[in-house]
């Protein structure tokens, strides 16, 4: 065995050791597992290497029905009355027009740059104050989140505007680095002032591959990773999102809904204007005259088919597979010995899912899909079921490192203000701050090994 082999090994080892002392159940082999989404993994690293279907999926009518809700996702809806009855029935106050106009390639947002820069994928979630525990109070006027579209001749609830500040920074080895955090407002509200007291929450959207695997990771799983009360000490505290319904959320930013078919029932009904089988009724406020008189497409806008076929499509998204190179062991073991793997959880088992394919499934997407306070830097003050002002959940990392390539840009975290990885690792706080300063504290050298085993996931 050469010296090289020898020190990979080791390396492999200690890594291994670490997952296995917090529950990962991990052997040194799987540190080298690049098939990140298990059997549905996708060998992909160009700009469609988020859109396609799961490796698994093994009948025609799978095909089919993804080839379906692909395009029910890409494609534009229209105004209500079109010939194209199909589709109609967008807004009349909207944020997209698309699925796709936020998720780019089933990809990440990224944010404003300016006040006149046209990008989407950012919805500013707002809602007046409420108690730990409780839905957030919709806004009476303007629901809970800010439509800045509107099909003519109704006007758009307001208009988002953003300012960047800096704040600068500088690492234990005094090199230097530049942090910016956007502040945004609500402009010309078209339907009555804004409440003094709404509490506004701008969210990037998130990539949508991998959905169904994490869907399927079970909830004993969960629970077996979540330490509300930090019982073992050891500052980590990640905790179960429960409805008020007794469910258990594991999707969007702060696991507020619980499966793949409320978070697209959602995204339609808030952020296109379309009603579904699972959010029926008016998109419009009480205090929308106009709105509400506008003409629908119908109750629901989309059928309980199409619907289940966009659901399934976001399911079966395959995940991309890791890329390895020479050296990924240095990487993997910086990322646990700063603790990062606390949160970013690397291997899940998915139990039986309707979709054989998500089934019984080895899969690595770095996440517990827990809860965890991110410390008064990240927090928006507007708490979502049992998730408090500063608490968020652990996004997943897979297929992280093909951001720019799909996206075109390298921007994170909830808000889009991480221009990098490095940057998005610094932002971290309240329980993650040991991790950061462990990535602070480290040479140039091991904080570029440890950045590119993050852009290799």
């Amino acid at each position: 065995m050469n010296r090289r082999t020898a020190t990979a090994i080791t390396a492999a080892v200690a890594v291994a050791a670490a997952i296995a002392c917090n529950g990962g159940g991990t052997s040194p082999g799987d540190l080298l597992n690049l098939r990140s989404g298990g059997d549905g993994t996708a060998d992909a690293t160009t700009r469609n290497a988020f859109s396609l279907p799961a490796r698994n999926l093994d009948t025609d009518d799978e095909r089919a029905r993804f080839a379906i809700g692909d395009s029910f996702f890409t494609s534009n809806w229209v105004i209500a009355g079109n010939s194209t009855e199909a589709r109609d029935g967008l807004g009349p106050l909207f944020i997209a027009q698309s699925c796709s106009s936020c998720h780019g390639h089933d990809g990440r947002a990224r944010p404003p740059l300016d006040n006149d820069d046209p990008v989407r994928g950012l919805v500013v979630q707002i809602s007046l104050p409420a108690k730990l525990g409780e839905a957030p109070e919709p806004d009476p006027a303007y629901g809970g989140s800010i439509q800045d579209r509107a099909i003519p001749g109704i006007p758009p609830e307001a208009e988002i505007h953003v300012q960047w500040k800096t704040i600068n920074g500088e690492y234990a080895d005094g090199s230097p680095y530049e942090l910016v955090r956007p502040v945004f407002t609500i402009a010309r509200p078209a339907y009555g002032a804004l409440d003094p007291e709404l509490r506004i929450s701008p969210r990037i959207a998130p990539p949508v591959f991998g959905a169904g695997l994490l869907e399927a990771i079970p909830l004993e799983r969960l629970r077996e990773l979540a330490d509300p009360d930090d019982a073992d000490g050891d500052g980590i505290s990640g905790r179960v999102n429960v409805l008020p319904d007794g469910g258990t959320g594991r999707f969007g930013w702060k696991a507020n809904q619980p499966a793949v078919d409320a978070q697209v029932a959602g995204a339609f009904h808030g952020d296109i204007g379309i009603t579904s089988p699972l959010r029926p009724g008016p998109t419009c406020t009480a205090s929308q005259a106009d709105c509400l008189a506008s003409p629908d497409g119908g109750d629901p806008e989309i059928s309980a088919g199409l619907f289940d076929d966009v659901v399934f499509y976001v399911q079966t998204l395959a995940v991309p597979a890791a890329r390895g190179y020479p050296g990924r062991e240095r990487g993997a073991e910086l990322f646990f010995a700063a603790g990062c793997h606390q949160c970013h959880a690397p291997r899940h088992e998915t139990g039986r899912h309707a979709v054989p394919a998500l089934s019984n499934q080895l899969i690595f997407p770095y996440t517990d899909l827990l809860l965890h306070d991110m410390g008064p830097g990240l927090a928006d003050g507007r708490p979502h079921f049992q998730a408090s002002g500063s608490e968020w959940r652990t996004p997943p990392l897979w297929g992280i490192g093909l951001t720019e390539t799909v996206n075109g840009h390298t921007r994170f975290l909830h808000d889009g203000r991480a221009r990098n990885l490095e940057e998005a690792i610094l932002w971290h706080g309240g329980e993650a701050e040991p991790a950061k300063q462990a990535f602070r504290s480290m040479s140039a050298e091991d904080r570029a090994a440890l950045i590119e085993f993050l852009e290799s996931l």
